[in-house]
């Protein structure tokens, strides 16, 4: 494991786990900026809509108090999960 940010010295797993295991606060030995969720990193894409298409989506998104993005984000979702099940 890397040493964390703070300089500290490196450990390994099996010492992590059980300072986890015994309820310790291990945070300060995590390198959290460079954490990653596996399957969850972002990718860019472009995607043209006709006019009414993001009016609609814009008007939508204010009446909830949200972005344009995030309903477009969460719409897909809800699609692709109904659509996995």
């Amino acid at each position: 494991m890397k040493a964390a940010s703070t300089g500290r010295r490196s450990m390994k797993a099996s010492e992590l786990d059980k300072r986890f295991d015994d309820g310790e606060n291990i945070t300060g030995e995590l390198d959290l900026a460079s954490a990653r969720r596996p399957n969850r990193e972002q990718r860019r894409v472009n995607v043209d809509f006709p006019s009414w298409m993001v009016e609609s989506l814009d008007r939508e998104a204010r009446r909830l108090g949200v972005t344009r993005q995030s309903i477009i984000k969460v719409w897909i979702a809800e699609r692709l999960e109904k659509k996995a099940s």
